[in-house]
């Protein structure tokens, strides 16, 4: 069965950068791999997504030119580096896996099957 762990998270001044990780419990090259957050009072946003097998990425408006998303297949571990971070930046932060899976037209949440516990981001000064 599917697992995933994330980790990273914190409280971080604006302008601060957070790495988050998500580790699987299966091979990677066989799945999608997206970042979502949900903070209080909004919708749930799909910030960016990644394809095991060849690394195709998607990274929404919203954080494009500040978040990253990797992958290392051999950790099995999928990566969502945050720079210049804001106050809307906070949220609780998801990884989800999809099988197979596209990052064409965004990352959307309710194709994922799999999902972590969640991880708190705070962006305050």
């Amino acid at each position: 069965q599917l697992h995933l762990v994330e980790s990273g998270g914190g409280l971080v001044q604006p302008g601060g950068s957070l790495r988050l990780s998500c580790a699987l419990s299966v091979i990677l090259d066989y799945y999608t791999i997206g970042w979502f957050r949900l903070a209080p009072g909004k919708k749930r946003e799909g910030v960016s997504c990644i394809r095991g097998r060849d690394g195709t990425s998607y990274h929404a408006d919203s954080v494009k030119g500040r978040f990253t998303i990797s992958r290392d297949n051999a950790k099995k571990t999928v990566y969502l580096q945050m720079n210049s971070l804001e106050l809307e930046d906070t949220a609780v932060y998801y990884c989800a896996a999809d099988i197979g899976g596209t990052v064409a037209g965004g990352c959307k949440g309710d194709e994922y099957d799999y999902w972590g516990q969640g991880i708190q981001v705070t962006v305050s000064s």
